[in-house]
């Protein structure tokens, strides 16, 4: 792509995608067409994102679309735009409804066959009708891939399998072997199915209209339409539909689907809402401040449905593992056929061609194929219900291996809120007059220590009393009150007024203030930690993480006094952006091979660290525009336990993958083994295959009823 074209991302719907490998094969496909940067088939949204360049967007998804036609004629690619979707899915479901008819055919004629004293010559044709009804289709996908180079699927296995057995005479289990695949198939594209709607369940927050105010009625447009500064009505038991501040009403809401909160949030006039909340009682007017692809629930949806974009390890592993393993497995199946009738008298070859055969039928990799996808794709969306965004199942698995976690302070661990922490006057003076002589002097102000000052006096204050109002840049503020001369701010101020001050020895930042010359008192103001961020810290220590730390560019004091209440192992004060780098990089040469680090950070000074990390994790709701994008991992709700229940939830996706893969091995390897030895028959090789496919399948369920 030449400098300046800029990249754009296309979605397409692969509808009746039904078949782990044949995603991969489209995948490989699409990417090997010219122009396209990227290609990644999310198998269980049924959706394929092409990178490509913008002026060559609209000829490439042509192409894309004719490719995933040749290599799986059966599947329909809908541009996400396309409104036909819906009528489509109707079709799917008739797919069923045809192969349960054939399943139902073909048995009858099996029955038939069987029962019927008849000629073996009619016999054969009648075993010959139910095999072609039941199976056909199998056989002549398996044809049209060799054809196209594409040798070893679970189609020629069981192709190869089934009229081989034919051939040694064996009918009835030719027909039954194959009724029985069909059988599982169908139980399997159930199982997945019911897992991809579980999935989209938990992502079913996207805003299906919003009511727009125009003068004194409101009409029912679509989101994409709404423009900022629009106000937009909100009813009870309605989404909200995009991010806005509230002009009139007081309401509660339901974040949980966004935070993972079930306690309700309450709002009134003037705070900020999120879309995807859902109103519970009273009526809303929110004036919106972002367009709906910047919105929170446009952010959260392409997040997740992007997620499995980047794969993890384990993924890769097995995407490998099952391209090298069925060649190799039809190679020994036909050693098995061949070499023991050559070597060992006695022994025939129909019976090792048989043995061969099931063989074939067993080393079928479906089970690992489908099921781990979808493990890590629940683990995701588990983590999302749970107010935890990740962007990538490499992510997801590398959140397992976490040996160190650095922190931000402000706005991480701290609400990044002051507030006046204590107040101490001189003789003579009360709390009270320190408090409203500090309130008028700051009245000007708008720094963050002048707010809390004036939200704690909390009265109104008469302009009229101040005059001569003047900032003296690094030491504070002088300012005339009727008749009386105030100086407020820091030691520096006193120092320079040569004013003896009383230095106060509390943590956070100190207000001194001075009447008339003479020092009457000071303020402390300090932030306030998050409620949740001592238990976080000590849970993670529980869960395996070796070392905490804390980066911060507030003073060493306050960092200090604020790390060992947590519980910090180590920390470092007074650190500019490029620093907050130059200390990862030293923390990261401590850790081994396989061993990750994560930062997590809220501001934009916090995004370079975000990106240098293994494991960037950005707060969600207060966190700034860029350190959500630089980061890897985002808590919606801005709580550090999130990290906890991230980790468990990656934890737990990984104990199940893992138990997906041994189960599926073990189990192959044994029924191998008896059918090699001669033990085992073709059910017992099918039932090995798709029985182990269907339980691992609802095995990867498990994650998404994580608590």
């Amino acid at each position: 792509m030449s400098t300046g074209q800029r990249r754009i991302n296309s979605e397409l719907k692969l509808e009746g995608l039904d078949c782990a490998n044949c995603a991969m094969k489209i995948e490989k496909g699409v990417s090997s067409i010219e122009g396209v940067e990227e290609c990644s088939v999310n198998f269980a949204t049924l959706t394929m994102t092409i990178t490509t360049s913008e002026d060559k967007q609209e000829t490439i998804l042509n192409n894309a679309k004719n490719k995933i036609r040749s290599l799986e004629p059966h599947i329909n690619p809908v541009s996400k735009s396309d409104n036909t979707f819906k009528s489509k899915q109707q079709g799917l479901s008739s797919e069923t409804k045809k192969l349960m008819m054939k399943l139902g055919i073909g048995s009858i004629l099996l029955i038939l066959a069987q029962l019927l004293s008849i000629p073996s010559f009619f016999q054969i044709i009648i075993f010959i009708a139910a095999y072609l009804i039941s199976g056909a289709d199998v056989v002549f996908k398996a044809i049209r891939n060799i054809f196209r180079g594409q040798v070893f699927d679970e189609n020629f296995l069981m192709g190869v399998a089934t009229i081989g057995a034919f051939i040694i005479g064996e009918y009835p289990e030719a027909v039954a072997v194959m009724l029985f695949y069909q059988l599982g198939e169908l139980f399997q594209s159930i199982a997945v199915n019911r897992s991809r709607d579980s999935i989209s369940k938990l992502m079913d927050i996207r805003p299906d209209y919003a009511n727009l105010k125009i003068g004194d009625k409101t009409e029912q447009v679509s989101p994409e339409k709404i423009q900022i500064g629009d106000i937009i009505v909100v009813k009870p038991g309605e989404r909200v539909p995009l991010d806005g501040r509230v002009k009139t009403g007081y309401s509660s809401l339901d974040t949980s689907a966004l935070t993972g909160e079930s306690l309700p949030k309450e709002i009134v006039e003037g705070d900020d809402v999120l879309s995807g909340s859902i109103n519970i009682q009273g009526l809303l007017e929110i004036e919106v401040t972002k367009k709906f692809d910047e919105s929170t629930v446009s952010k959260i949806l392409e997040l997740v449905q992007n997620a499995t974009s980047k794969k993890a390890p384990t993924e890769n592993f097995i995407t490998k593992f099952a391209k090298v393993y069925t060649p190799i497995v039809v190679i020994t199946a036909a050693l098995i056929a061949v070499i023991p009738p050559i070597l060992i008298p006695g022994e025939t070859l129909s019976d090792w061609v048989y043995r061969a055969l099931i063989f074939l039928v067993i080393s079928c990799p479906c089970a690992l194929v489908v099921s781990i996808p979808l493990g890590f794709f629940g683990g995701i969306g588990a983590a999302s219900r749970a107010g935890v965004l990740v962007k990538g199942s490499n992510y997801l698995e590398a959140l397992n291996d976490l040996k160190y976690i650095v922190f931000d302070k402000t706005g991480t661990l701290t609400k990044g809120q002051f507030q006046v922490s204590s107040i101490v006057p001189t003789r003579g003076h009360s709390k009270e007059d320190i408090l409203e002589i500090a309130a008028y002097a700051e009245f000007y102000s708008t720094h963050p220590i002048a707010v809390s000052i004036r939200q704690k006096y909390g009265q109104d204050i008469v302009e009229a009393k101040l005059s001569n109002y003047s900032e003296i840049a690094g030491h504070g503020i002088s300012v005339k009150m009727n008749e009386d001369e105030i100086l407020a701010g820091n030691a520096r101020l006193m120092e320079s007024h040569s004013i003896l001050y009383e230095p106060s020895r509390e943590v956070g930042t100190i207000v001194y203030l001075a009447k008339n010359k003479h020092f009457i008192g000071s303020i402390v103001i300090a932030d306030q930690l998050k409620g949740d961020a001592k238990k976080a810290i000590a849970d993670l220590k529980k869960i395996g993480v070796e070392k905490t730390v804390m980066l911060t560019g507030d003073s060493k004091s306050v960092a200090k006094m604020i790390g060992n209440e947590l519980g910090i192992d180590e920390i470092y004060s007074e650190l500019l952006p490029h620093q907050k780098v130059e200390k990862l990089e030293k923390i990261e040469h401590l850790k081994s091979k396989n061993e990750k680090i994560a930062f997590v950070g809220d501001g934009m000074n916090d995004a370079p660290v975000l990106a240098r990390a293994d494991v960037g994790i950005a707060m969600g709701g207060i966190g700034s525009d860029a350190a959500i994008e630089a980061a890897d991992v985002v808590l919606m709700s801005d709580e550090p336990s999130k990290i906890v229940d991230a980790i468990r939830i990656a934890k737990h996706t990984r104990r199940i993958v893992w138990q997906n893969i041994f189960f599926a091995l073990a189990v192959k390897g044994f029924f191998l083994l008896l059918g090699v030895i001669g033990i085992a028959t073709m059910w017992e090789a099918v039932i090995s295959d798709v029985g182990v496919t269907v339980l691992a399948v609802l095995n990867s369920m498990r994650i998404l009823r994580l608590k």
